[in-house]
């Protein structure tokens, strides 16, 4: 009789085991891109199929949107099982213990070495705090300058030999390039990628001589005379100075796979050679497209190309513990395939197998996004990285837009980005 009371008990316990998985609901929010939705639709329905009663439900957003959606969520208690953010504003989320540390044996690892030795040297140091590991690679990715040649050769220009290696011959061949409507651009030679300023426009000051930081992490903007180079330098770019480019303009990343005489220029990663493929197969065919280096001004004392940063995909530390291992198991399954990652949807996942690939070395142009890697580095990431962005950004638009001048931009620059490096 107590053998049968055992037996009871056991199968009631495996039942109930079993109802909870077949509830298990993993939400993961992401953001908008085309090509990685379908297949990492596909990679939901093996999923799924694999691991009975459990569903995945994911959820995009706009990428410009996404920092904020998951910040107000979180505010809330509402976050997702999993999401994906650029570092520097993920790096909050670590640091205040709102991560769950890696899973590595639900990640299919035997250790935790063999997750970092997985991964090329330094990748993950950004998602490492206090000996913990809190999140995988999605993509790590650096821009370069994309190039329409038919907007080249429409200008009269040679896109072989007339593309500008230097920022100052960014505004020569850009003022060959625009057209305008009155005072209306209609054709840019170049625009920038403006809500990204720690990635895209840091880099032009410490090309100067400037830092964000200093090494110590002191103090805020180093250099006086590199910033306001810099700065000017935006000044002019804007409606206010030569007319060339502005942030109130449609993104020109956007515009540049339609391929309509509007842009000849654009900041973008190795993954916009997946969506000219599928938003316009003809251009895309037709070789009428180049990836070039990320300028230097002419004076530059350092060489440095646009930062890189690392999509991680974190997970939510106040899902239960059942979730958390599922989530896991189901991020390692998706990053099992980076080869198709990068053919498909062009986002590096920094494997060593990958990187020395055939499917890497044959992406076109993957040997400039390579070698710009190299004069790059990491984004700056901090608690506060994404305020500081927005004191960059309100520094650049003041003097497009607004009629500030360098000298009041900076000094403004100066004391926000100071008061937060306090409050940390």
């Amino acid at each position: 009789m107590k053998r049968v009371v055992i037996l009871f008990a056991i199968v009631f316990l495996l039942s109930l085991s079993a109802y909870a998985q077949q509830k298990i609901e993993i939400i993961y929010w992401t953001h908008e891109d085309p090509n990685r939705t379908e297949i990492e639709n596909r990679y939901i329905e093996e999923f799924e199929a694999a691991n009975p009663g459990v569903t995945i439900k994911r959820v995009t957003n706009p990428s410009n949107k996404m920092a904020e959606i998951v910040l107000t969520a979180f505010a809330a208690n509402q976050g997702p099982d999993m999401f994906n953010l650029q570092i520097e504003d993920e790096y909050a989320y670590i640091v205040n213990n709102r991560l769950a540390p890696i899973d590595y044996k639900a990640a299919g690892y035997d250790s935790l070495e063999a997750v970092y030795q997985d991964y090329m040297p330094g990748t993950l140091d950004s998602v490492t705090f206090e000996n913990n590991l809190y999140g995988l690679p999605m993509e790590l990715t650096n821009w370069c300058i994309y190039l329409n040649k038919r907007v080249f050769w429409d200008a009269g220009l040679d896109p072989d030999k007339d593309y500008p290696k230097t920022w100052e011959e960014m505004v020569e061949v850009s003022e060959k390039i625009v057209i305008r409507d009155g005072e209306i651009i209609t054709r840019r030679g170049f625009d920038f990628r403006y809500p990204y300023y720690l990635v895209a426009m840091v880099p032009m000051a410490e090309q100067l001589g400037g830092k964000l930081i200093s090494d110590d992490g002191k103090k805020a903007i180093i250099n006086d005379e590199a910033w306001l180079k810099f700065l000017t330098y935006m000044q002019q770019w804007g409606p206010n100075g030569k007319n060339l480019g502005s942030p109130t303009y449609t993104n020109a990343r956007n515009l540049f796979n339609k391929d309509n005489n509007d842009i000849a220029m654009c900041q973008s990663g190795l993954y916009q050679q997946g969506r000219i493929r599928a938003d316009n197969p003809e251009f895309y065919d037709s070789g009428d497209w180049a990836v070039i280096p990320y300028p230097l001004f002419e004076d530059a004392v350092r060489d440095v190309a646009s930062a890189y940063y690392g999509h991680y995909f974190v997970v939510n530390q106040q899902k239960p513990k059942e979730n958390q291992e599922i989530t896991w198991k189901f991020i390692s399954y998706m990053l099992n395939y980076p080869e198709e990652y990068l053919v498909k949807v062009g986002l590096i996942q920094p494997k060593v197998r990958l990187m020395e690939s055939d499917e890497f070395k044959n992406m076109p142009y993957s040997d400039v996004f390579r070698q710009d890697m190299e004069r790059g580095h990491i984004v700056y990431y901090g608690e506060n990285s994404a305020i500081i962005q927005q004191h960059i950004r309100e520094a650049v638009e003041s003097v497009m837009l607004a009629g500030r001048t360098p000298e009041a931009a900076l000094q403004v620059l100066k004391l926000k980005v100071q008061e937060v490096l306090e409050e940390e």
